[in-house]
C-alpha cells in the first residue's frame, strides 16, 4: 500500500541505475495486465469528456532528473517550479526525504509543497479530473506503483499532458523529461498507487477539480505552514468558489486577525455570523470589535453568541467579562 496518506510504506526507492530498465520490464508486464485492470481508459477514450481538449502538453514545464531514489523532491521541485515557487529538490531533500525509508511518503510530499508557500491539494483519483488539471495549466504530481502488489516500487512522476487520439499521457519521470505512456499502462500503475494525486498551486488559485471537501483541507492546512498574508489570499480564492462555507469564512478572519488587519477580520467573522450563526464566529467578532474600540457592538455580538453558545458557554461569558471591564475602563 502506499505512502503517507494511505500507508507506511515509501515512495522514490528506485535507484538510478536500475530504474530505465525496471521500468521498461515493469511496464510491458502492466500493458500485458492492462485489459484486465484499466476501467477507466476505455471509456474515456472512446467518449471523451465534454469541453476536454483533445491534447494538451504543459512543454514548459521544468524538468529536473531523478539520478537515485530521490523521485519525491524531483517531482515536488517540478510542480512548484511550474507554479512560479522556483525550487530545485536539493531543496527538498531535507523536507520531504526520509533516509531510513529511502523515499518520501505522501503526507511527506504535500506538507513539502505548503511549507514552500503553495497550496497542495488532492484531486478526485479520476483520469477526467487528471485530465482537467492538465487543461487548466497545473502539472499533477501522481503516485505510481511500478512493482506488483506484492512487490510494491513506488514512484513519483509528474503529469504534463495527454493525448487522447494516441491513447497516451505525458510524463516527467525519472530520467525521462518526456515520457509517452500508453494510457492503460500509466492507469494500471496508477491504480497500484491508489489513484493518489495532487496539484500544488499559488494561493491566489485553486485545484480545478477539487471538491469543497478536498478545498476546505487543503486550505486549512495551508493556513498552518503559510505567513497570514498568504492564508488569506487563499482563503478569499476558496471563497470565490465556495461563497458560503463557514470554515472558509472563519480560516479568512482568523488570517486577517493574524496579520493584523481588525477590520477585515471583523467583516469576515461577522459573514460568518450573519450567515450561519455559530457561537464561536459571534465570540471573534465579538472580540476583535472589542479591540477597535467598539464595546457596544462588541456587546451585541457576544450577546447573540451566549445565546446559541452551548459547549462555548464559559467562553462567551469570558467576552462579555472582558467588554465589561473595558467599558468600565473607559
Amino acid at each position: 500500500m502506499a505512502a503517507g496518506v494511505r500507508g507506511a510504506a515509501a515512495a522514490g526507492r528506485v535507484p538510478q541505475s536500475r530504474l530505465s530498465a525496471l521500468l521498461v520490464l515493469v511496464l510491458l508486464l502492466a500493458a500485458l495486465l492492462a485489459g484486465g485492470c484499466a476501467t477507466q481508459t476505455p471509456a474515456l477514450l472512446a467518449q471523451p469528456p465534454a469541453g476536454l481538449p483533445a491534447r494538451v502538453e504543459l512543454a514548459g514545464t521544468p524538468f529536473f532528473p531523478d539520478d537515485s531514489h530521490f523521485c519525491g523532491p524531483a517531482a515536488l521541485a517540478t510542480t512548484l517550479s511550474a507554479a512560479g515557487l522556483p525550487t530545485r529538490p536539493e531543496d527538498l531533500v531535507g523536507r520531504v526525504f526520509l533516509p531510513g525509508r529511502e523515499g518520501s511518503l505522501q503526507i511527506e510530499m504535500l506538507a513539502g509543497a505548503r511549507r514552500s508557500g503553495a497550496v497542495a491539494t488532492l484531486i478526485p483519483g479520476t483520469l477526467e479530473a487528471l485530465f482537467r488539471e492538465l487543461a487548466a495549466g497545473h502539472p499533477v504530481v501522481v503516485l505510481q506503483n511500478l512493482g506488483l502488489s506484492w512487490a510494491p516500487s513506488w514512484h513519483y512522476a509528474v503529469a504534463v499532458g495527454y493525448d487522447l487520439d494516441a491513447g497516451e499521457i505525458l510524463l516527467r519521470s525519472g530520467p525521462m523529461k518526456r515520457q509517452a505512456l500508453a494510457l492503460r499502462t500509466f492507469e494500471h500503475t496508477w491504480k497500484r498507487g491508489g489513484h493518489w494525486a495532487f496539484v500544488a498551486l499559488p494561493p491566489d488559485r485553486l485545484a480545478a477539480t477539487a471538491t469543497e471537501a478536498a478545498d476546505t483541507e487543503a486550505l486549512v492546512a495551508f493556513e498552518r505552514a503559510a505567513a497570514p498574508e498568504a492564508a488569506a489570499t487563499a482563503y478569499r480564492a476558496g471563497l470565490q468558489r465556495w461563497p458560503h462555507s463557514y470554515t472558509l469564512q472563519m480560516g479568512l478572519g482568523n488570517a486577517l486577525h493574524a496579520f493584523g488587519d481588525l477590520a477585515g477580520a471583523e467583516a469576515a467573522f461577522g459573514r460568518a455570523a450573519d450567515t450561519h450563526g455559530q457561537a464561536a464566529a459571534h465570540n471573534n467578532r465579538a472580540r476583535v470589535l472589542l479591540a477597535l474600540g467598539r464595546p457596544a457592538e462588541a456587546r451585541q455580538a457576544a450577546e447573540r453568541g451566549l445565546a446559541v453558545a452551548g459547549p462555548l458557554r464559559a467562553t462567551l461569558v469570558d467576552t462579555l467579562r472582558a467588554i465589561d471591564a473595558a467599558t468600565v475602563a473607559r
